[in-house]
């Protein structure tokens, strides 16, 4: 017999048919009513159970978190909030749930509590509707690329190279921790190690995928990349996903053309394919601003935040005007940003890229030419000798959502940076090789998608929308 989903059974007419469905009580009231939700939809399903024909063992046992099946027959309801029912012929106990014992309990609870139980936080209705919408933009993701022509790339999780120049990267060793190898100078011999030489996690792909563009033309990769960086923030994890485009022959304006229509994409992907979702966190999202001091209240609503970005074009403007317009502005000259603007070469705060968007431009910014000493060593150095042809794209609620740059194209430009930053040649002797055979302009950026599940969602930390957060000491799970 044909285990029908929760969802379907909400939409499609089976009226009056058999049904058999399975899933998880969310609650059971009056010996009678059970609340049943699969993980389909937001949604339950009523099930009326006959409890004069069901034998009390099974009763006592149907209690909230337990996995049950039900044969029944789908029929109108009488109640509020639902137009259909399931009236209950066989009702079977799959799997137990201890309500002593269980913790996700039918009231509210805190998303600092739900993230110590991450295994079973999706069975509230805010983490299912975060996941499912994770699920849903991850798929326009590779919809988007895949209809416009890109190969899907997978890159290293294991690399011998840093593509930031960050240095916050976790270490991939086989070596003794308490005793591993040593030089006569004392350092560690990496040679005797697995590799034959010092390895970490990736902190981006992008310099491989470049290698896959210089022969295939429009690339990406979409993968989890690893940070070392020892903060507790709501913004950063310690693994997290990219989505890291690469396309040959493109310069700075294609990227930005590239990354506007790539978002708009997605985000009206989630509109269109995730209503109810969507709508319950916007709910969720209204009920947690007005616990908030007027102040610090949001202007507006998700589906707003949402609007803004697919009906607005992105306002482009320069590092240099943007550092104009932020040294002129009323919370600089008042002293109210956080990190005062005093001077060109500033590496722009949060703060400063919301105000630009929300109450300057009001509308998404891109912002493009920034400083080279401020940017990474990959990013084409413009003829000022100063700045380098790199962008932000900066959302409402959130600052900077992408990063990307034209890369730079000239062998000895590159070089000469890759030495100015004290980064080992031989390192990168490949990454060079390709400025020597065929090279050409060429463009890529950067997308973390937490960040993009984040504003999409309307959550607040970027611990709640990936399912088993790592970050500084925990790894729980």
């Amino acid at each position: 017999m044909k285990v029908h989903r929760v969802k379907d059974l909400l939409v499609e007419d089976l009226l009056l048919q058999e049904i058999y469905v399975k899933g998880w009580v969310r609650t059971f009231r009056s010996n009678r009513f059970i609340a049943l939700n699969d993980g389909s939809t937001i949604h339950n399903i009523q099930c009326v159970v006959d409890f004069e024909n069901t034998p009390e063992d099974t009763l006592k046992r149907i209690t909230t978190g337990a996995a049950i099946q039900i044969k029944g027959t789908l029929v109108e309801s009488s109640g509020k909030g639902q137009k259909v029912e399931i009236q209950v012929n066989q009702l079977d106990i799959l799997g137990d749930s201890h309500p002593d014992e269980y913790p996700i309990q039918p009231k509210k609870h805190s998303l600092e509590f739900l993230r110590e139980k991450a295994h079973l936080r999706t069975r509230t209705s805010t983490f299912s509707a975060v996941m499912r919408v994770r699920s849903a933009l991850s798929f326009a993701v590779h919809q988007y690329f895949q209809r416009n022509g890109f190969n899907y790339v997978n890159t290293p999780v294991i690399t011998g190279s840093d593509a930031e120049g960050a240095g916050e990267m976790f270490r991939v060793t086989t070596l003794d921790a308490k005793k591993p190898p040593l030089l006569e100078n004392g350092e560690v011999d990496y040679k005797e190690d697995f590799f034959g030489k010092e390895t970490n996690l990736t902190v981006s792909g992008q310099l491989e995928a470049e290698a896959y563009a210089m022969s295939l033309g429009k690339v990406y990769t979409f993968g989890p990349t690893f940070r070392a960086e020892n903060s507790n923030t709501s913004r950063h994890l310690a693994e997290f996903w990219m989505i890291e485009p690469e396309v040959a022959f493109m310069d700075l304006d294609g990227n930005m053309d590239l990354a506007e229509d790539f978002i708009k994409y997605v985000v009206r992907y989630a509109l269109d394919n995730c209503q109810d979702d969507l709508d319950f966190l916007e709910k969720r999202l209204i009920d947690e601003e007005k616990t908030k001091p007027q102040s610090e209240r949001s202007e507006m609503t998700l589906t707003e935040k949402l609007h803004f970005v697919l009906d607005n074009n992105f306002k482009r403007v320069s590092y240099t005007e943007a550092i104009d317009i932020l040294k002129n502005s009323k919370p600089n000259k008042k002293k109210k940003f956080q990190y005062p603007i005093d001077a060109w070469g500033a590496d722009l705060q949060s703060e400063h890229e919301r105000f630009l968007v929300e109450k300057h431009f009001k509308c998404p910014v891109i912002l493009f030419d920034y400083p080279a000493k401020i940017k990474a060593f990959y990013m084409r150095l413009n003829d000022d000798g100063k700045t380098v042809r790199a962008m932000d794209i900066l959302f409402p609620g959130i600052g900077e959502i992408v990063g990307g740059s034209q890369r730079e194209e000239r062998y000895d430009v590159l070089l000469e940076k890759v030495k100015a930053m004290g980064i080992d040649e031989k390192e990168l002797w490949w990454y060079l090789d390709l400025r020597k055979y065929g090279t050409a302009v060429h463009s890529g950026f950067g997308l973390g998608f937490e960040r993009l599940v984040l504003f999409t969602t309307g959550m607040t930390n970027i611990r709640d929308v990936i399912p088993f957060p790592r970050t500084p000491q925990n790894a729980e799970f």
